[in-house]
């Protein structure tokens, strides 16, 4: 446990350094995603997953997830984020302080924090894991402007972390499911980017490929398509899902606190920001669990 809290490291490059900017770009996001958003039973919802690119680039698909996860009021979010430097083996619990952004301190809830941590292997505490990490850095902004209560259990989980079924899941999806019926206001959310680097009409095809699975809560079929897409060799395709492993896991978790499916709220990709460049794109999607 470092115990100083978590330092932002990415503003400037993810999203804007200077908080008025980045203010008004999230404010803007979250008011346009608001009238996109389907009817549904928000006491149903337990989750999502949701991208963690530049807010240029994801930022209207993330801001959706964010404005319906905003209307719900979550007391606690507990974040599972991709591990992009190969961090941890494991899931990396952050049991420190409290996270800053531009836009201010997000609060980390230590107690539950270190409950998870408690449940043993695969989960451990280890804040040095998630330093330098951008995939739930990103996610602060939103939570700061759409859910400004809310306290977060960040989660890093690890490349290793591909076996199935998922360990570990069971016994968060079980902790996390006593807390809601408690009168808790808890839910999951995993932090990933689809196809990284294919042309634009390719990443698209793997956007639905690998959406079919997620929105049936099918975390194996998910990490048997992302398999598949690594034998496939497609040109500039480096993976499917930079975010497959706490996607998978977090499916298996929300389905533990009950939910039964997913919903598309909407997906892009990078070429939908920069139109002029359509030969090596990433796909995004946000998909809430319920």
């Amino acid at each position: 446990m470092i115990g100083v809290g978590r330092p932002a490291a990415h503003a400037g490059t993810f999203y804007p350094a200077d908080a008025a900017s980045l203010g008004e770009l999230v404010d803007r996001l979250l008011a346009a995603a608001g009238p996109r958003l389907p009817v549904l039973d928000s006491s149903r919802v337990v989750g999502a997953v949701l991208p963690h690119a530049g807010l240029a680039y994801s930022g209207p698909v993330a801001a959706l997830g964010w404005a319906m996860i905003g209307a719900i009021r979550p007391a606690t979010l507990v974040l599972a984020g991709t591990d992009h430097g190969g961090r941890t083996s494991g899931v990396a619990v952050w049991t420190g302080g409290a996270w800053s952004n531009p836009l201010g301190e997000v609060g980390s809830e230590a107690v539950l924090a270190e409950r998870v941590a408690a449940l043993g292997p695969p989960f451990r505490a280890d804040d040095r894991a998630h330093l330098g990490e951008h995939s739930l850095e990103v996610q602060l902004p939103f939570i700061a402007r759409a859910c400004p209560r809310a306290r977060i259990v960040a989660l890093l989980v690890g490349h290793g972390y591909r076996a199935a079924p998922q360990p570990g899941s069971g016994r968060l999806g079980s902790l996390l499911s006593e807390l809601r019926a408690a009168g808790e206001r808890v839910l999951v959310m995993a932090s990933t980017d689809f196809a990284h680097y294919p042309s634009d009409s390719v990443a698209r095809e793997i956007n639905r490929f690998m959406l079919e699975p997620m929105l049936r809560l099918d975390e194996a079929e998910l990490g048997r398509r992302e398999a598949e897409l690594e034998r496939r060799g497609t040109a500039g395709l480096v993976c499917g899902m930079c975010g497959v492993d706490p996607t998978r896991f977090t499916l298996a978790v929300a389905r533990g606190m009950g939910a039964t499916r997913g919903t598309l709220l909407g997906e892009a990709t990078s070429a939908d920001a920069e139109p002029r460049d359509t030969r090596r794109t990433v796909g995004y999607a946000a998909v809430v669990l319920h």
